[in-house]
């Protein structure tokens, strides 16, 4: 087998960046070989560093390695970001411009017109995008690809097997997300505890507008959206991993329950075809149990990387309503950019 990707991960010690390593570990492609993080834990090994969050411990082969300022050059092949908006621009675009592919889980670059919002499963026609995004940056292997907002991928990977299938005219689309959806420490428990927060700022925006992006088409050298509206209302509720959403669908042709659930259950794409390692044997998951999914109990399906949808109805208003869950810091994050560069690297667009 040829030797191994070598990666960096910018944000390192947070939620996402803890979520990278713990996905990274033993991954047939991709090993770690740097790790970048705030001035407070340079110099200091990721063990020193890292507040782990997550079941198990360090994985042996990150925890002596030095985390470092989150700067070009960076001693890897590949740079996978966590990195909070307000700077992951200026960064994530000092590496594309030193030659580095960055996957980026943050969203700086996702509604720009030449970089791909990519679920490899729902839109990985869009990577010809970046033949239009060297033009603008030049040929030196510099490349940015990002995966989308959390909530937005576990609506639209069950809405694109609708698309195909019916054809979509407007979604509605309320969600129920967790509280590590904020990072840590994230919401304060005595602000959360026995509540919900009807606002997340700036997240209903980017479900909107992400999802028309995700479900558009590439033609005459660019994206063209959906041309469905799309209206969201995002909550914060007290659950530690999965994002729930209640969607409704006003479909193009009539379609019953039985049949959506079937396009659904049946909705395989390339990943699948290929092979890649993070891909989920099923996408999505269709439960029938009437109390189903449940953060707790379906979050975990595919390793992380399946959404579980129930309750798939006729709605009095428009056609089709449905419950969709994700895991947000997997499917949601690290896990949807872990599989970007699954396909990139088959597709040999890293080399």
């Amino acid at each position: 087998m040829s030797r191994k990707f070598r990666v960096g991960i910018l944000g390192a010690t947070g939620t996402v960046g803890q979520r990278f390593v713990q996905l990274l570990e033993n991954h047939p492609q991709f090993e770690i070989t740097a790790l970048a993080a705030s001035d407070r834990s340079q110099g200091k090994t990721y063990a020193e560093a890292c507040s782990w969050k997550l079941s198990g411990d360090i994985p042996e082969g990150v925890r002596e390695i030095e985390v470092c300022a989150p700067h070009a050059p960076l001693d890897c092949d590949v740079v996978f970001s966590s990195l909070p908006g307000d700077i992951a621009r200026a960064t994530e675009e000092e590496f594309v411009k030193a030659g580095y592919p960055v996957i980026s889980n943050s969203s700086a670059f996702r509604m720009d017109e030449d970089v791909p919002l990519l679920i490899p499963e729902v839109n990985h026609e869009h990577l010809a995008l970046l033949e239009i995004q060297r033009k603008r940056l030049g040929d030196n292997g510099g490349l940015v690809v990002t995966n989308p907002n959390c909530s937005a991928i576990g609506v639209v990977i069950p809405l694109a097997p609708l698309q195909a299938a019916f054809g979509i005219e407007a979604v509605i689309i309320t969600t129920m997300q967790a509280i590590s959806g904020a990072g840590y420490p994230g919401v304060p428990s005595l602000d959360i505890t026995d509540n919900v927060f009807p606002y997340i700022g700036g997240e209903e925006e980017k479900v909107e507008a992400e999802t028309r992006k995700l479900l558009g088409r590439f033609a005459n050298g660019g994206v063209e959206n959906a041309a469905f509206q799309v209206s969201a209302q995002c909550n914060r509720v007290n659950v530690t991993d999965g994002h729930t959403a209640a969607v409704r669908v006003k479909l193009k042709s009539k379609a019953r329950p039985d049949e959506v659930a079937e396009v659904m259950r049946t909705f395989t794409s390339l990943p699948q075809l290929l092979g890649l390692y993070t891909a989920p044997a099923q996408p999505i998951i269709v439960r029938t149990e009437q109390d189903r999914p449940q953060p707790r109990l379906d979050r975990d399906a595919g390793r992380g990387m399946s959404v579980t949808v129930g309750r798939i109805q006729t709605d009095n208003v428009f056609d089709i309503k449905f419950i969709s869950l994700s895991h947000n810091t997997v499917r949601g994050a690290a896990g949807a950019a872990v599989l970007n560069a699954e396909l990139l690297v088959a597709k040999e667009i890293i080399k």
